[in-house]
């Protein structure tokens, strides 16, 4: 798919990957980038990028967990742009600092409803609004954990996994929809998720993979994600981005 005159949906967007892609997005010459996450003063830094670059910028506060959340966010897209073209489910959220199986019972369930739930929601509820217009682009961001055991964080493991899985699984969406589905799934990537809460810090699980590898930066993994939008033979792939 072409960018230029598009209209996106970015979500997890106040930094990171996600803030990485909206601004590619915008660079890329789209006609709106409508950015989501759960903290919206956040967000100001990329919708200054975004508008630097020439492209309107629209952000919401939305919880990628809260079904609600995303009936408003499409309500408001439609409202404004009457169009949907591409979405990047990009929000995400790890175990902390516990780790499996010390995590709240909560935080667990907040995982999967964000992790896995917010794909399953934002992809479902997009489909209308796309077809309306002949059709898109959805790109999850998963990750390299979804493909091996990662006892450390099984249930980031878990619902990333479920996410390839899921996106394998929407490959008759562009028969019946015209939308293509695909995940991207990247190795350690520098951003604000990587460090425990509040310390600072690589978790001690994490340190010997964390100095074995050279870290991806979020705008190589937003190229990755690009490169999905725009290559129409890629559907219902998962793609790895290695450090």
């Amino acid at each position: 798919m072409e960018i230029e005159g598009k209209v996106a949906v970015v979500t997890g967007a106040a930094s990171g990957i996600g803030q990485a892609t909206a601004i590619a997005l915008a660079e890329a010459g789209a006609a709106g980038v409508v950015v989501g996450d759960v903290r919206p003063g956040a967000m100001d830094e990329t919708v200054a990028r975004i508008e630097q670059a020439g492209t309107r910028a629209l952000a919401l506060q939305a919880d990628a967990g809260r079904l609600a959340d995303w009936q408003a966010l499409f309500a408001r897209v439609d409202a404004e742009f009457g169009r949907l073209d591409i979405l990047h489910n990009n929000a995400g959220m790890g175990e902390g600092e516990a780790g499996w199986p010390g995590l709240d019972p909560l935080r667990s369930l907040k995982l999967i409803e964000v992790n896995l739930g917010g794909v399953v929601l934002g992809t479902q509820l997009a489909l209308p609004l796309m077809q309306r217009g002949g059709g898109g682009v959805v790109v999850a961001t998963a990750s390299g954990a979804g493909f091996a055991p990662l006892p450390p964080q099984a249930v980031y493991a878990a619902t990333k996994a479920g996410v390839i899985h899921f996106t394998r699984s929407c490959a008759p969406l562009l028969e019946s929809h015209g939308v293509r589905v695909n995940c991207i799934c990247p190795g350690l990537v520098e951003t604000p998720m990587l460090y425990e809460p509040g310390g600072g810090s690589v978790a001690d699980w994490l340190r010997p993979i964390y100095d074995a590898v050279e870290l991806l930066t979020p705008d190589k993994v937003a190229a990755a994600v690009i490169a999905l939008i725009r290559d129409d033979a890629q559907v219902a792939q998962a793609v790895i981005v290695p450090n």
